[in-house]
């Protein structure tokens, strides 16, 4: 029998993921690791959906709302807390079992990350404040100058791509495409993790981001947010783009209706989990692609030799 080194739970949002991995880290004994890129702030527990208090009690939970809300959280933070994390659970024999729908975090898990040191504040500033008043093709044009192997792996509307590698270009002198060929080692081998993305059919996913956005403002998203933007945290911060934030602050301005933020949000929601299909279906092409309602049972028939 194979030794598993972690177990990886993917998906989109609302496909029932945290579900699983609590079935899986029960069954196993495991420590449930958060790879959600939002999960990690402090001030968003039910916006982003993260696990309750009662689930978080029945077996452990790692890096879930321990970020400040007025931080920029990184992919290469991430790495290296999660690299802790992961040594303290090798040390007690127990098994990883990270969850979670940023791609990015398990592609750097699983296939490395590139060093790139901390880009100075005020370059990062410069380059949001550029692409609020020029417009995101108009750095994108000026990266493909910079950076051509970049660009041409993004859209010229892909806001967050196009800013971090003109960020990086500008602060170290050098492409971004250079820094990923010196990068950080895998901190996972993927040959020894059990590897599960998580889908549905499009209907139920619908169906599921709804429900859940009903049941999110049904109990204290809306304070949550509200809470948030009496901080006046700059709307280009991670935080203050989680799905529902920035319609639901709108609503709190007077510029919209509680039913169009809400509406907003549903929509935005259903657009991500689109392209977090598309992105998984593109990069993750060795993930077994099981449905949301499947049992610690379920999962280990997919991988028989492993369990």
């Amino acid at each position: 029998m194979t030794t598993v080194s972690a177990v990886l739970i993917a998906g989109p949002t609302a496909s029932g993921k945290s579900a699983l991995a609590l079935d899986v880290a029960e069954g196993l004994g495991g420590v449930i690791v958060n790879a959600d890129s939002m999960q990690v702030y402090r001030d968003l527990r039910v916006i982003t959906a993260r696990p309750t208090a009662d689930e978080e009690a029945r077996q452990p939970h790692k890096l879930y709302g321990f970020v400040d809300a007025a931080e920029n959280y990184s992919v290469g933070r991430w790495c290296r807390d999660v690299e802790e994390v992961l040594t303290e659970i090798g040390k007690q024999g127990r098994v990883p079992i990270l969850v979670g729908g940023t791609g990015l975090y398990f592609k750097a898990l699983t296939s490395g990350l590139a060093a790139v040191p901390p880009i100075p504040a005020d370059i990062r500033a410069g380059v949001r404040g550029r692409l609020q008043h020029e417009g995101a093709p108009a750095l994108h044009a000026e990266l493909m100058r910079l950076d051509p192997a970049t660009a041409q792996r993004v859209t010229a509307n892909d806001r967050s791509r196009i800013s971090r590698a003109l960020e990086v270009v500008l602060a170290t002198g050098r492409a971004l495409s250079d820094w990923h060929r010196e990068g950080l080692p895998p901190l996972i081998d993927p040959a020894r993790a059990v590897k599960v993305f998580i889908t549905c059919e499009r209907k139920e996913l619908v169906r599921r981001i709804e429900a859940r956005f009903d049941t999110m403002m049904k109990s204290t998203a809306f304070d949550e947010v509200r809470r948030l933007a009496e901080r006046k945290l700059d709307p280009a911060l991670p935080a203050m783009k989680a799905h529902g934030v920035p319609w639901l602050i709108r609503h709190l301005n007077g510029e919209i209706s509680r039913e169009d933020a809400i509406a907003g949000a549903v929509m935005d929601t259903r657009r991500y989990a689109k392209r977090q299909l598309t992105w998984f279906r593109n990069q993750m092409k060795d993930w077994i692609w099981a449905d949301p309602n499947e049992t610690l049972s379920g999962i280990r028939s997919h991988f028989r030799t492993w369990f």
